[in-house]
């Protein structure tokens, strides 16, 4: 128990130190790399001359366009990009310890207001994915267990490495062409979290609305980790069934169905759980791939969008929530695996 919780300790102390170093890079590229606020406020000066009719293109007509130094000043002042790269990290740390994640430049909100608004939308389809890849997977897993090297373990295995071979965003894509909006089938929104009239609807209508918006992006979630988790349990099953302690629980005249989902059962899950820091993450930040093609206003499209629109705030402020997620999910799992396994000693 002392080596346990020594190993904990000296864990949680390493989140701090992880956490200054990838901020810190990822502050840095930002702050070097082009197309912020500064250039941008200069393009958008230059495109609306341009519409005026205003740039002819000249020497002096694009000096004219420039910033003025002084305004320069002033914009890298209220963009708090005035002070060098250590000085204005520690400037932004500051402000995180303080709540304060600075203003977005794109929506002009607080970006921790920004944010948490987009929490309950990722974690509402990260909780479904999730319980459905269990649900799906542990049984499947354990039907081909049970019945390995039989024609259902031959042709459920082809269906594995076949879903394994498709990303969750292309399943969603493919999804959306056969039973999306302006198909033959036309069955489910073409994306979307909710219908535009949603609030009108009535109570039933509004559960209906809200399960076909849940299908295609569920399903993206459900296929990401469909091979990895159902291959797992099986393995991990078999290997149980093969152990010492379920031979003599057979001796004993224990039944099949106790053995195996009483006594190896409880066992084949624990390899399972390691995969629950990873699920946290997915949870809160969402998967920006499936949430931009199933255009779903969550993490992950903020994100998207974020960098794509260089609204460095909100780029940091959602680093600051997923790197300390993952951090701690990593070591979450390890709990959770040390407490379901007596067997497991950490001592490093």
């Amino acid at each position: 128990m002392h080596g346990m919780t020594t190993y904990f300790i000296r864990r949680l102390l390493l989140i701090p130190l992880t956490f200054l170093a990838i901020t810190f890079l990822v502050y840095a590229v930002l702050r070097v790399v082009p197309g912020g606020p500064i250039e941008q406020a200069q393009l958008q000066i230059k495109m609306a001359a341009m519409q005026e009719g205003g740039s002819t293109g000249s020497a002096s007509a694009e000096a004219e366009l420039q910033i003025p130094e002084d305004a320069m000043k002033e914009l890298k002042k209220y963009y708090h990009l005035d002070k060098s790269i250590p000085e204005g990290y520690v400037r932004w740390l500051w402000g995180i310890v303080r709540l304060d994640f600075g203003r977005s430049y794109v929506y002009g909100e607080p970006v921790l207001d920004v944010i948490t608004s987009k929490f309950p939308i990722s974690i509402y389809f990260g909780l479904i994915g999730y319980f459905a890849s269990w649900l799906v997977c542990v049984p499947l897993g354990v039907t081909k267990a049970i019945r390995h090297r039989t024609g259902y373990d031959t042709w459920t295995s082809v269906l594995v490495f076949i879903g394994y071979s498709i990303p969750g965003f292309v399943a969603c894509l493919m999804l959306m062409v056969l039973l999306g909006g302006g198909s033959y089938f036309d069955i489910l929104p073409l994306g979307g979290f909710r219908s535009d009239n949603w609030e009108q609807l009535g109570f039933f209508a509004k559960i209906i609305d809200q399960l076909r918006h849940t299908a295609i992006p569920v399903f993206g979630y459900l296929i990401g980790g469909f091979a990895t988790m159902t291959i797992l349990m099986k393995n991990s099953l078999l290997d149980n069934l093969g152990a010492d302690y379920v031979r003599t629980a057979f001796a004993k005249g224990l039944s099949e169905n106790r053995v195996v989902f009483v006594h190896a059962m409880r066992n084949s899950l624990i390899p399972l759980t390691v995969g629950i820091g990873q699920a946290l993450g997915l949870l809160f930040a969402g998967s920006f791939l499936i949430e931009k093609t199933c255009n779903i206003p969550g993490m992950g499209l903020l994100g998207y969008t974020s960098i794509i629109q260089r609204d460095y705030p909100v780029i940091l402020g959602t680093l600051v929530f997923l790197v300390l997620i993952r951090l701690t999910g990593n070591i979450f799992s390890d709990i959770v695996w040390a407490m379901i396994d007596p067997r497991i000693r950490f001592s490093k």
